[in-house]
């Protein structure tokens, strides 16, 4: 367990015991009151004794609904994929198409697709839909991010302008793995594809524009409503063998599993970036 995790648990626990701590007080405050409205004269320390287990008892069951909350979310998310695959951002997607109602075996997390002229393509999350398949880029950054669609990379700035970082463009970078998707289903007839780029994190679209036709640039949190449209806008389709489709699918998928093609992968973003023939 990393040490960030840990420090998240921690914190989480101080603030259930907060809560709790709070809520304590404030009834031993209520019961001062009332008494005090009424005359009544009672031992302040049983009065102390019986909010002490009050709020003991807050706590537990604070604590045991936060548990059956993590269990009941991790066997949800085990019916799509294994809880240490892939990132903590896509997880959470994946988790929330799944609470939306989305069949489990129409979604394919973490996919390694092989390429025709070899190597292999990484997708984050790709659904079946009645209307066609939905290929989801994710991404978490902060700070305001500016680009365009046919912008080879785009900017994120943070700290007031200050500092600025570049990244690839992820509507391109998504488009190029449906390219790829498309060769591998070729023989399942015409499917249309849709590119959907969910953000996650404390960041702000800025001077975003030219996203193509078939592209969503979105926040995770309105990624639903981004669904929705895309059903109310298209007809729903006859797939020629939405089995075979899942079961190509779920190949790339399983091909996430194996650390030789995951270390494969790596090496060759490492060489198309070439920072080892960079010398200064």
């Amino acid at each position: 367990m990393g040490l960030k995790k840990i420090k998240r648990k921690i914190k989480r626990i101080i603030d259930i015991t907060i809560i709790s701590i709070i809520c304590g007080i404030l009834l031993i405050l209520s019961v001062f009151v009332f008494l005090d409205s009424q005359s009544i004269k009672v031992d302040i320390s049983y009065i102390i004794d019986i909010a002490l287990k009050v709020t003991i008892g807050c706590v537990a069951v604070i604590v045991l609904v936060f548990t059956l909350a993590k269990i009941r979310n991790r066997r949800l998310l085990m019916s799509v994929t294994d809880p240490s695959r892939g990132t903590k951002t896509e997880r959470q997607l994946v988790l929330k198409l799944l609470k939306k109602g989305v069949d489990a075996r129409m979604l394919f997390h973490d996919l390694y697709l092989e390429k025709h002229g070899g190597g292999y393509a990484q997708l984050d999350l790709v659904a079946i839909t009645d209307v066609g398949i939905v290929v989801f880029e994710v991404k978490k950054y902060s700070g305001w991010i500016y680009g365009r669609g046919n912008m080879p990379n785009w900017t994120q700035v943070l700290a007031h302008g200050d500092v600025k970082n570049y990244f690839y463009n992820p509507i391109i970078q998504n488009s190029r793995h449906i390219v790829e998707l498309k060769k591998q289903l070729r023989e399942f007839g015409e499917v249309p594809f849709y590119s959907v780029v969910v953000f996650y994190g404390d960041c702000e679209f800025k001077e975003i524009a030219l996203i193509p036709q078939g592209s969503y640039l979105v926040k995770e949190k309105r990624v639903w409503e981004v669904m929705k449209l895309i059903r109310r806008r298209n007809e729903p389709i006859e797939y020629l063998n939405k089995h075979k489709i899942a079961m190509v699918l779920d190949r790339a998928a399983g091909n996430g599993e194996d650390s030789d093609i995951q270390d494969e992968h790596i090496e060759s973003i490492n060489d198309l970036m070439g920072k080892d023939r960079i010398f200064e």
